[in-house]
């Protein structure tokens, strides 16, 4: 064209060539040499410069490429086999006859390809440059029974073995690490088999190892033996397991000590565990999880099988690892993908469980029941618990940690019910206050708009305390005249020191009382129960309270109100000496002029 000048009819066509051909890669051949203007490739500035009429630049795109193959295995190919472009969501699945095909990939820059199907460990893991047609990607099947032979693989680096989890998943050099190892380190699940609130109601004693003296028992000939309350008379440190059945272990440490308990969910003693036995609900028990058996029915586990007793594993034979997650593109290495890690089935057996009948424990059932667990709408317990960070590796890059989208690693943190910003963005809390004649009237309205599950859940004893104050300008309380005032189970004895009996307010609780002996609140379910009163909130349940106090004959009055969250019934707490400081989830402050 050079030295020609073109019609405006040819110039276009000429341009629109030019296009095509920058498509294809010719930007390359120009990349290499001088430019003109700003950025101008020099081939494309001479053409330019014999035409008036090619006013503007074309970018060029980078060439593309297919990468095609085949999925195998020992026997042949592998149908339905996801293929992968390592750490990308650049995804396929292998054909009838095993064969795949992923375009539109950058020539000369090389991908990393893995291939999962069920039943198989992940393989592949190798680079390849686009262009070619033939490559292999061969599967390798895990075993589909659980060997009970297999020595447990302890969390810790110094545990001297080369899978150890810290050695890949910790940063020791960064105190705020969101590597998997240092997040569930810190996290309650770690603590399952230490937690001394656990450890003194299975045993009886208080946190400075007193212990209360053995239950007493009356066996009347007609009716058998029965527990009697505790004797007032002697020094009383709590209820404890081993107090009412001190000949036996019960199943506490299937979901305590599951590493333990696996193989001896009724005989295993909490206080006897060590080693990777004591390192609580650790890395390489969850990730050998294979299945939960579930009621088909009620969708709910079995009764009496917490923990272990609802699980299927998948512990490998001797020489061989094997490893359950969410990711399906983990390779090289025995890594398999399992959907049930981004499931709420996944924590069923340790958060459903009913004790002679009574249903004490039931976050799982009560997200079930409720809209979040719609699967197209809904959120999972891991949603809520184990959400993303913002973390772009799961392992350290010494250790092949690659980088991805922030979304697909989930956070180990899994916070709960010890958790103040969990707890402080659970619910809605409202209110109003005027002043009505003689009178200021207070109205609150809670909410429980966030939480999946009950408020509070789980342990029945958790519970929620609303508390309502008006006080005149000079800070001295006014006078209830109506409305509802906390119950006696939030403590009788001094406000300043958390007694909040008879206060102003509501109280939130699931509260069990022993069928023989009367004690209530308990938290001694492995003893006959029923539920005397449950007043928790459940998804998207609302409560409404209405107070009146009397208003002060003159200045204004302050309402304060404040919704408290506490671990346990603080009768329990003294008994026991835990440290549970109380947690404000909500808190509203209104004056109001005469």
């Amino acid at each position: 064209m050079s030295g020609r000048r073109l019609t405006p009819l040819v110039a276009c066509l000429a341009l629109g060539a030019l296009g095509l051909v920058g498509l294809l890669g010719v930007q390359g051949r120009a990349a290499s040499g001088a430019t003109a203007g700003k950025g101008v490739p020099a081939a494309a500035a001479t053409d330019a410069q014999t035409s008036s009429y090619l006013p503007f630049v074309v970018v060029g795109f980078p060439p593309t490429g297919t990468l095609a193959g085949i999925v195998r295995d020992a026997n042949g190919p592998v149908a339905g086999a996801t293929v992968r472009v390592q750490a990308t969501t650049r995804v396929t699945e292998s054909d009838g006859e095993g064969r795949f095909s992923l375009a539109e990939l950058v020539v000369g820059q090389p991908v990393t390809l893995t291939a999962w199907a069920p039943g198989y460990y992940i393989g592949g893991g190798q680079a390849y440059l686009p262009g070619r047609d033939d490559v292999e990607l061969t599967l390798t099947a895990h075993a589909t029974e659980d060997d009970s032979s297999y020595q447990w693989l302890s969390a810790f680096s110094a545990a001297g073995e080369a899978g150890n989890c810290q050695n890949c998943h910790a940063d020791a050099a960064n105190p705020t690490s969101a590597l998997p190892f240092d997040e569930w380190a810190t996290d309650a699940h770690a603590g399952a088999t230490q937690n001394v609130r656990f450890l003194t109601m299975y045993n009886g004693t208080d946190v400075y190892g007193n212990q209360s003296p053995l239950t007493r028992y009356v066996c009347p000939p007609d009716y058998g033996c029965f527990p009697l309350p505790p004797d007032p008379g002697q020094p009383y440190y709590g209820p404890g397991y081993k107090l009412d059945f001190p000949a036996t272990a019960g199943n506490c440490a299937a979901c305590h000590a599951p590493v333990a308990a696996i193989d001896a969910p009724y005989s295993t003693d909490p206080n006897a565990v060590a080693g990777v036995e004591g390192e609580g609900v650790a890395c390489d028990f969850c990730h050998k999880v294979w299945d939960v058996r579930l009621d088909s029915e009620t969708g709910l586990p079995y009764p009496n099988a917490s923990g272990t007793l609802s699980y299927d594993f998948r512990r490998p034979p001797q020489g061989h690892q094997f490893f359950a997650g969410p990711l399906d593109d983990v390779a090289p290495g025995e890594d398999t993908y399992s959907p049930l890690q981004r499931q709420s089935q996944f924590c069923a057996p340790c958060h459903y469980g009913a004790f002679w009948d009574t249903l004490v424990y039931n976050s799982y059932g009560e997200w079930l029941a409720s809209p979040y667990s719609d699967a197209g709408s809904g959120q999972t317990c891991q949603d809520c618990h184990m959400p993303p960070r913002g973390a772009a590796h799961f392992a350290l890059a010494d250790c092949g940690g690659l980088e991805r989208d922030p979304a697909t690693i989930y956070s180990h943190r899994m916070p709960g019910a010890s958790d103040e910003s969990l707890l402080q963005n659970a619910v809605d809390m409202r209110a109003t206050a005027r002043l009505e004649g003689d009178r200021i009237t207070v109205r609150v309205d809670i909410t429980n708009d966030r939480t999946g599950h009950h408020v509070p859940t789980d342990s029945p004893l958790r519970q929620l305390i609303l508390l309502v104050q008006a006080t005149d300008e000079g800070g001295q309380p006014l006078a209830q005249l109506s409305g509802p005032t906390v119950p006696a189970w939030a403590g009788v004895g001094a406000t300043a020191q958390g007694y909040y009996a008879g206060l102003a307010g509501k109280g939130f609780a699931k509260v069990l009382q022993e069928l023989w002996t009367n004690v209530s609140p308990t938290g001694a379910y492995w003893n006959r129960t029923r539920v005397l009163s449950d007043t928790r909130l459940a998804a998207f349940a609302s409560d409404i309270s209405s107070y009146a106090f009397a208003a002060p004959t003159e200045g204004t009055a302050s309402v304060e109100i404040a919704l408290v969250y506490r671990r346990a019934f603080i009768g329990l707490v003294d008994q026991k000496g835990w440290d549970v400081p109380d947690i404000v989830m909500e808190e509203i402050q209104m004056i109001v002029d005469r």
